[in-house]
């Protein structure tokens, strides 16, 4: 039995090396066979690439050839773009003629004789009438609304710099007179308190206001400290005095102005970004030597930041045309590496087409000089946060010598000091505590606070808002009332993040009619639908949380240049400034893809309907991606046939993925090609009702459309 037992053991082990044998073999075999396969994969892998590349050489050497034509084409479409500017051109100076031929007594701002006759008449009228002064307020706010949209709006091919100069100083001579007058009708006010005298406590207490201003007033007549509250009914404005001034005699105004001639002039005249028409000839010149001097230019940059002195500076911040022509900060030298010299000579290739526009903003350049920071955090940085909601001047005031009633005179002493300020705390004694003043405003409904508001204080000595001196601040929501307390009197605004809408979380620009259409921005915490018709917009729909707000200023047809100051003073800013980068993480792109996009969409805006895409994030900063579909019919936006396409400014694609792919990816759409244009790329797919209506659309309605996309930025900013 042992003997056959280690027999068995012995086939066994035969049997093992022979099945290990085998098993080798298979698995050599196996090993070969899969070697082959990746070789015969990698074989077609890389046929299938060298096709693809074939097929690529093929489309880019098709869209080479035809791309002069092309450009021509879109070039005789951007002939509307300078009518545009004509027509603008012609248009100023027809208002101007017009407002010649009314003789309706009202000065023109922008003539300094004019202007400096009506200031000096209006100084030397010693009527202090409050509800006379409110109204001539209403024509000098007229006026220098009329000289801020003229800085804003005037290219600077036609504005010179001592214009400029001048229409900033008539604003600022005219907001100080306003001032001077709203001063006197207080001081008026304050000799006659007897006409507004409280039956209830003895003190006088007045609100008078139009849509401009606010004036509350309260006059301390019977200096009784339980008497030292008071809410002004009309207004719901209201204060809680320290004991001390409560026995004073006392006058305490809160004057709010809905606007704010407080802060500085640049922060209303922020430029937006335009197009200047410069002479073709000089600028294909201009390139030329930047392109052929990179390292020169690359040297200088790095030597002596290019920042604009103060007086190439216009009031905005924006060069004028003078600075533009020496310094070379344009779009023909964005950014001085290898790539863009590259890019320049792409310019000029379209230099040599004619016109050019040239676009003149932050935009295209980078800040050699970041700004210091500010190191004192009391200071508000005001290009982050903004004034929303006009100014509130909050001033304890002496109160004057009082009308006497003999028998049937008036009689008041005569004092020449003017309105004159009660000082608080007192001056001498500097050491001891003095309790604050409490201060409750209502706030506005004409604007929305979507955030509790920063409450500041002017300071006159660093021209500067700041936020120390203010404490105990409570922000009611649901009341929208706002209650702190201040250790002095101050001039009070309330500030919100100019940046709280951005980035945006979608948009979508759709023809309605012919030479109409509809812009909308969707941001966190409000939708807005702005109306494009003609020359003009209209602001149709402010909504958040569902509830339309806003009411005030929907409904009315007016320039994109009103449309931006109106929203921005509603604090709805969907309008990035020169330095928004900075404090919104935004999705950068090339400057040459962003402008020539906004661009090629106006020109096709009145046939194609455009929106945000997710891809537009991973497409990289060279190129931007959004979908398209053809649009004629206003109601036809049941499930939009939209499609991807991808554009960096020279070569425009339509995308095969759609918005719901898996991932990101540049594959062109089956048996579609490379253009140099967004049109012809658009073409290929279009019908000929739509091409026909890009053609005939008015040259006001695509400049208006294009204002918007550059404005609004949504490309970037989304």
């Amino acid at each position: 039995a042992n003997i056959k037992s280690s027999g068995k053991k012995k086939v066994s082990k035969a049997e093992q090396l022979r099945l290990q044998k085998e098993e080798e073999e298979r698995r050599l075999k196996e090993e070969e066979e899969a070697q082959f396969q990746a070789q015969q994969e990698e074989a077609a892998r890389l046929e299938k690439e060298r096709i693809e590349q074939e097929q690529m050489e093929k489309l880019e050497a098709k869209d080479q050839e035809r791309r002069e034509s092309e450009l021509a084409e879109l070039h005789s479409l951007e002939q509307k773009f300078l009518s545009a500017q004509q027509w603008k051109t012609d248009y100023r100076a027809y208002a101007k003629w017009e407002h010649y031929l009314s003789c309706d007594g009202s000065p023109d701002p922008t003539v300094l004789q004019e202007i400096n006759t009506f200031m000096s008449l209006w100084r030397e009228d010693q009527n202090e009438d409050i509800q006379l002064v409110m109204e001539k307020g209403e024509q000098v706010l007229n006026l220098i609304e009329k000289l801020q949209f003229h800085l804003l709006d005037t290219p600077s091919n036609e504005i010179t710099e001592e214009e400029t100069v001048q229409y900033q100083e008539s604003i600022l001579e005219l907001q100080n007179l306003l001032h001077q007058k709203y001063n006197g009708a207080t001081e008026h006010l304050l000799k006659v308190t007897n006409i507004y005298e409280d039956s209830e406590t003895g003190n006088m207490q007045a609100v008078i206001k139009d849509k401009n201003v606010t004036f509350c007033i309260w006059a301390n007549l019977k200096k009784k400290v339980r008497f030292k509250n008071h809410v002004f009914c009309d207004a719901q404005h209201g204060f809680d005095l320290p004991k001390s001034l409560a026995v004073s005699s006392v006058a305490l105004r809160i004057l709010h102005t809905h606007y704010d001639h407080v802060s500085p002039l640049w922060l209303h005249s922020q430029s937006v970004p335009k197009l200047e028409v410069l002479d073709s000839k000089e600028l294909t010149q201009h390139s030329k030597d930047n392109v052929e001097e990179p390292e020169e230019e690359e040297k200088k940059a790095r030597e002596e930041p290019n920042v604009p002195t103060e007086e190439e500076m216009c009031s905005d911040g924006r060069k004028s045309a003078i600075s533009f022509k020496e310094n070379s900060n344009s779009i023909a030298d964005i950014n001085e590496t290898e790539e863009e010299i590259e890019k320049k000579s792409e310019i000029l290739d379209i230099l040599s087409q004619g016109i050019w526009l040239v676009f003149m903003c932050g935009i295209t350049k980078e800040e050699t000089n970041e700004k210091e920071a500010i190191a004192d955090e009391n200071i508000v940085d005001l290009q982050q946060f903004v004034p929303v909601g006009g100014v509130y001047h909050i001033d304890a005031l002496q109160l004057p010598p009082q009308v006497k009633q003999i028998k049937d005179w008036s009689m008041v002493e005569l004092l020449d000091v003017g309105l004159e300020a009660y000082p608080y705390p007192p001056e001498e004694a500097e050491d001891a505590t003095h309790p604050p003043i409490q201060i409750t405003l209502r706030l506005s409904d004409n604007v929305i606070y979507f955030e509790d508001p920063v409450v500041a204080r002017w300071d006159p000595a660093g021209q500067q808002w700041r936020t120390d001196g203010i404490s105990n601040i409570t922000y009611e929501t649901q009341e929208k009332s706002i209650t702190f307390e201040m250790g002095a009197f101050y001039t009070i605004a309330l500030l919100q993040d100019a940046h709280l809408n951005m980035p945006y979380q979608a948009w979508e620009l759709r023809p309605t009619g012919m030479d109409e259409a509809l812009l909308t921005v969707t941001t966190v915490f409000v939708t807005i639908q702005i109306q494009i018709k003609g020359n003009q917009c209209m602001l149709s729909s402010v909504v958040v949380e569902e509830k339309d707000v806003l009411s005030h200023v929907t409904g009315k047809w007016i320039s994109p240049l009103d449309l931006r100051a109106v929203l921005k003073k509603a604090g709805v800013n969907i309008f990035p400034g020169e330095h928004s980068h900075k404090y919104v993480s935004l999705n950068k792109k090339a400057p040459l893809a962003e402008v020539r996009a906004y661009q090629q969409m106006a020109l096709v805006a009145s046939a194609f309907a455009f929106a945000w895409s997710k891809w537009n994030l991973e497409a990289g900063q060279e190129q931007v991606v959004f979908k398209v579909s053809e649009h004629l019919k206003a109601d036809s936006d049941k499930d939009k046939d939209w499609c991807l396409y991808m554009f960096n400014g020279r070569k425009a694609q339509k995308l095969k993925i759609t918005e719901t792919s898996e991932a990101f990816s540049e594959e062109l759409e089956e048996d579609s090609e490379f253009h140099s244009t967004l049109y012809h790329m658009l073409k290929d797919f279009a019908s000929k009702e739509a091409i026909d209506k890009v053609e005939t659309a008015s040259f006001l309605f695509i400049d208006v459309v294009y204002q918007l996309l550059l404005s609004t930025r949504v490309l970037t900013y989304s």
